[in-house]
């Protein structure tokens, strides 16, 4: 019996994706001839726009039949501007291919790829492609993918005893039958493959059809099965139209099966699946029956959209790529807006992650989308299909906002005949957590149906911040309390409540604005490196150190979309050609010049008439306003939460006590070396705020009184050897040796000093690194932990520290320095305090000089110990 499974396509742009496409379909005998991109006749690559640019926009499929297998092919974009197209076929995948350029190596969006891949557990084969080019060296590139991707990728070319060897050793079970029979059984490699310990890795060039016959025999003998449950279900992964206008449902049958003029069901809707198209490039048949496993278009469905789960399947993870461009869309004179809004609006529901934008109060239509060619991609598909020459105005950043500490939110809705009160605790959450959502609220208090409501009101639109009037996120927001009325309360009563409570908590709440960062991989000539790292520098990016490949310098890191936007094109000109940017979006941190962007925006979140802060209540038969900042002290119900200390323990269990505490508990060898200073770190209770939070870096920061005891001094290691010119130069050529020369400076320096020194390290991208602490003379020296950066440890150590100590932080990183001061730590520049370390070199040569005048009846220590006193205290406000 064959095999049935879907199989996708995934590449950065440029790596031959389309190409190897077609050498699959050639060999697997759907096609009598090769097409080729530059001749614009491939199969797949079928609409006009793809066909001009070269690159793959739109998602489509292909029947890929095989001798023991019936493969459905989805071939994805390329192009990082339709990575969330990418992403959403990524649902319904058994399988996927992942080619790499052979001369290229890994590139930056092979990563965002590779992560995507891992998200959805999806099994991958990968495919190195271009082999018969200049430079491409399999064992360098093999031995890239395993350090960059996963040490389970295996080359599936080699000699039979050493692939063997090595599928086994990625599994105890499969070592030991190994070890025993010499053999290891195609059942047990699908199994690895399908557990995503083993990724076949197959080199050929797909132009040349070389390698693509071993790939494809991988594919049938290794490809694992899924088993269906016998209930109906389906996943939608896409919607679009054809010529005609026809509007076709693309999903995969995930249970039972489906037949034509069946009754398929939605959450509130039900409709009749009208015809079953199983299509094949541009042609498609169609089936009366399809069964699990299948891959098709229906039609006749109305309400579906993107991620939906029909039957018993469960609707699809929220994706992890979002727009962060955005432009205001330009209709041309005498065009009716709605009407023209109503048509993009299809645009926007093929296309989930192209938010299309009304703004009432201005009456114009703003479009959110990823990058400049998508830009030009809708304006061409405005015209075509709908005759809409549309043009776009200057381009903007998407930002979002959250909250520093937890708040209080209380709404009331009572005009006449009308009643709800709803009490929210929102509290801040990591970053890149979204919105979460919970209830606490006793049902005894409120009831079931309505505590389902209000959080339904909550999931139901974007909620506004009061910054800029972007999007809140990176919180979770807990029902407290609330109250109804028995004759009054009707379903919207808690909507406008509820929307009211979030708004008027976030009023009182400290706001951070959010900006999004690109991940950046920037590869260019060596002579080039400093004037690319100063530019980074300059617009607020991280860098990592250089590394070395062949002739050219990598440098990787991240840096702002807003600094990052056009950079590209300012590589390709002053490298003349040989410098390559790419970038993949990392997710959002705080906003670098908050104040600045605020200023510009505008917004006034107290003249948004559609997003209220205020509440309103009715006394003597009326209806009457309250402001926001009243509304607490008016509300009719007590809101359950004890925000002082001896009541904290009245907490709801459930409530997150997170936001109150904070904890270095993941670092604990550097926490002892804290504790032993200043003592246990105790929890603090949340206290109310007795005025409006301030929701600007410009208004002033309350200054604490600090303890007594020794200076802090913290380093930010590679930014100083970057910085510095001597060690950049040693770096260059030897990084271990650059990080050794600054442990010894800062030695010196902290003898003569006597402040307590810590050196931070990144090492966040070392895969597994558990972090460590270790004592180096009379300094500690960090190494941090995978997934964290030394930006985050200092940010998080100073918080720390600077409330009993003194603290300085060397670093010439503008968002750490604003950071830092937020903090009440000190910051000291690259330059300073390379000036600190020499007069620190002066006085260490005075000592010597005084000893060696001396006959020997004081030691160089308690000259040095002499000098410190009488230096007195030098520090940088």
């Amino acid at each position: 019996m064959k095999k049935h499974f879907c199989l996708g396509l995934l590449a950065h742009v440029d790596a031959g994706k389309t190409t190897l496409s077609e050498a699959l379909l050639y060999r697997g005998g759907q096609l009598r001839k090769l097409g080729r991109v530059d001749h614009q006749d491939t199969f797949l690559d079928i609409d006009p726009l793809e066909r001009e640019r070269g690159i793959t926009i739109f998602a489509k499929q292909a029947i890929l039949p095989l001798e023991g297998a019936e493969v459905t092919l989805l071939d994805t974009p390329g192009h990082v501007d339709f990575s969330a197209e990418t992403e959403r076929t990524l649902q319904v995948l058994d399988c996927a291919i992942l080619v790499v350029n052979g001369t290229d190596g890994v590139q930056g969006h092979t990563l965002t790829l590779w992560r995507l891949l891992e998200r959805y557990h999806i099994p991958v084969f990968l495919f190195v492609n271009k082999m018969d080019l200049a430079g491409a060296d399999r064992a360098a590139l093999l031995a890239g993918l395993k350090s960059r991707l996963d040490d389970g990728c295996v080359d599936f070319g080699t000699d039979r005893a050493v692939l063997l060897e090595n599928i086994a050793e990625r599994d105890e079970a499969v070592l030991e039958a190994y070890l025993d029979s010499g053999e290891v059984m195609d059942s047990e490699v699908a199994r690895l493959v399908g557990e995503r310990k083993l990724f076949p890795c197959f080199f050929g060039s797909a132009l040349k059809l070389e390698g693509v016959d071993e790939l494809l025999r991988g594919l049938e003998r290794f490809c694992p099965e899924k088993t269906w449950p016998t209930e109906f279900g389906a996943k939608v992964y896409k919607i679009s139209r054809d010529g005609q206008g026809t509007r076709l449902t693309w999903l995969r049958v995930t249970g039972g099966g489906l037949k034509v003029k069946d009754i398929v069901k939605g959450p509130d809707w039900e409709e009749k699946a009208d015809q079953i198209r199983l299509y094949s490039g541009q042609k498609f048949r169609t089936a009366d029956f399809v069964p699990a496993g299948t891959v098709c278009a229906v039609t006749g469905l109305s309400k579906t959209r993107s991620g939906q789960g029909l039957g018993v399947e469960a609707a699809a993870e929220p994706p992890v790529l979002e727009p962060v461009l955005t432009y205001q869309l330009l209709l041309p004179d005498g065009c009716d807006l709605h009407e023209a809004l109503g048509k993009l609006r299809l645009l926007e529901e093929e296309d989930p992650q192209l938010h299309i934008l009304w703004n009432e109060q201005s009456r114009t239509i703003h479009v959110q989308l990823m990058g400049q060619v998508q830009l030009e991609v809708l304006q061409r598909l405005a015209a075509d299909r709908f005759g809409l020459e549309v043009s776009f105005g200057p381009g903007g950043i998407v930002y979002r906002e959250t909250i520093a500490s937890p708040t209080l939110g209380v709404g009331h809705y009572e005009p006449l005949r009308h009643y709800a009160e709803v009490h929210l605790l929102l509290e801040p959450g990591e970053r890149g957590s979204g919105l979460v959502f919970d209830t606490v609220c006793p049902e005894d208090r409120l009831d079931r149906n309505w505590q389902r409501l209000i959080l339904t009101h909550l999931e139901e639109k974007p909620h506004l911040g009061v910054l800029t009037g972007s999007p809140i996120t990176d919180m979770k927001i807990t029902l407290l309390a609330g109250r109804a009325h028995e004759k009054h309360t009707e379903g919207g009563d808690f909507r406008q409540a509820t929307y009211r409570a979030v708004r008027q908590g976030l009023m009182s709440a400290e706001s951070i604005l959010l900006e999004p960062w690109y991940d950046f991989c920037l590869e260019l000539p060596a002579d080039q490196v400093g004037r690319a790292m100063t530019d980074l520098q300059r617009m607020g990016g991280e860098v990592s150190a250089p590394e070395t490949v062949g002739e050219a310098v990598l440098l990787t890191g991240s840096a702002p979309v807003a600094g990052l936007g056009d950079y590209a094109a300012q590589v390709t000109a002053y490298t003349r050609g040989q410098g390559r940017l790419s970038c993949t979006l990392k997710g959002y941190l705080p906003c670098q010049n908050q104040d600045k962007v605020v200023a510009q925006l505008g917004y006034d979140p107290e003249r948004d008439m559609e997003n209220s802060p205020d509440s309103v209540f009715c006394a003597r038969g009326a209806g009457y306003t309250v402001k926001w900042s009243e509304v607490a002290a008016a509300a009719h119900v007590d809101s359950g939460l004890r925000l002082n200390r001896e009541e904290e323990d009245a907490l709801p269990a459930r409530v997150s006590r997170t936001s109150y505490t904070g904890s270095l508990e993941d670092d604990k060898e550097l926490m002892a070396i804290f504790e032993r200073t200043y003592g246990k770190v105790a929890p603090r209770a949340f206290q109310p705020q007795k005025k409006p939070a301030r929701t600007s870096l410009s208004e002033r920061y309350a200054i604490r009184e600090q303890n007594l005891g020794p200076e802090y001094l913290l380093v930010d290691g590679y930014n100083i050897i970057f910085a510095w010119e001597e060690l950049e130069a040693v770096a260059r050529e030897n990084l271990e040796a650059a990080r050794q020369m600054l442990m010894d400076i800062l030695s010196n320096y902290q003898g003569i000093k006597g402040c307590e020194v810590i050196l931070v390290f990144d090492a966040y991208k070392v895969p597994r690194n558990m972090g460590e602490v270790t004592k180096y003379h009379n300094i500690h020296v960090v190494y941090t932990k995978e997934a964290e950066t030394a930006d985050t440890f200092i940010e998080k150590v100073t918080y720390k520290i600077a409330k009993h100590h003194r603290v300085r932080v060397a670093t010439s990183d503008g968002l750490e320095q604003l950071i830092i001061l937020g903090h009440g730590a000190l910051r000291v520049s690259a330059r300073a305090f390379r000036a600190e370390v020499e007069q620190a070199e002066g006085q260490i040569a005075d000592v010597l000089k005084h000893h060696a005048r001396r006959s020997g009846s004081q030691s160089i220590k308690a000259a040095m110990e002499k000098a410190k006193k009488e230096r007195g205290t030098e520090l940088d406000s």
